[in-house]
């Protein structure tokens, strides 16, 4: 009886061991998962113009922290960014459209980070179209189980000669 005991030990320690090496790849990989959505869901609220729904993506209040292209240099919180969506969907009220490419996303426990390239196109009030492609890059942080951009910083590629950002980048 004391083999049998052993014999079904061994494989079932085994399993275990096996399965709880997988656990963090899979967690990790749903991580993964949750925060391309987020992604998408950011996408798709920027093309209709949807302030609050932009802003659910982001930790409130003070834990966010912003570096944008536009000046002011930097908002240092949830408010203060939301002006700036605010102001950038009045300048462009018209269609806007924003893809979103090259993205590389980090999980490390409950922060992780993301990298990516995104070109928009945007229509101003008087029907005149503009382009321009940043590179983003977010650190987040799961806040009651749900993944927040706490960090953001998007900015362009400077031409040093002329000292004119390049606003159509290009790898």
């Amino acid at each position: 009886m004391t083999r049998f005991r052993f014999a079904l030990r061994v494989p079932l320690a085994l399993a275990v061991l096996f399965i709880t090496a997988l656990a963090p790849a899979a967690s990790a990989s749903s991580d993964k998962d949750a925060i391309a959505a987020l992604l998408e869901r950011g996408r798709k609220a920027f093309d209709a113009h949807d302030v609050n729904a932009v802003m659910a993506n982001y930790a409130p209040g003070d834990q966010l922290f912003v570096f944008d292209v536009v000046p002011p240099r930097e908002y240092p919180s949830w408010e203060a960014y939301k002006k700036d969506w605010q102001e950038l969907f009045e300048l462009f009220p018209g269609p806007i459209h924003n893809t979103i490419s090259e993205v590389s996303i980090t999980v490390d426990g409950s922060t992780a980070y993301s990298h990516s390239v995104e070109a928009g196109t945007m229509t101003a009030k008087d029907g005149t179209t503009s382009k321009l492609t940043v590179r983003m890059t977010d650190v987040y942080r799961k806040i009651g189980g749900k993944w927040l951009i706490v960090l953001e910083h998007v900015s362009v590629p400077v031409d040093l000669g002329t000292g004119k950002a390049d606003l159509l980048s290009k790898p």
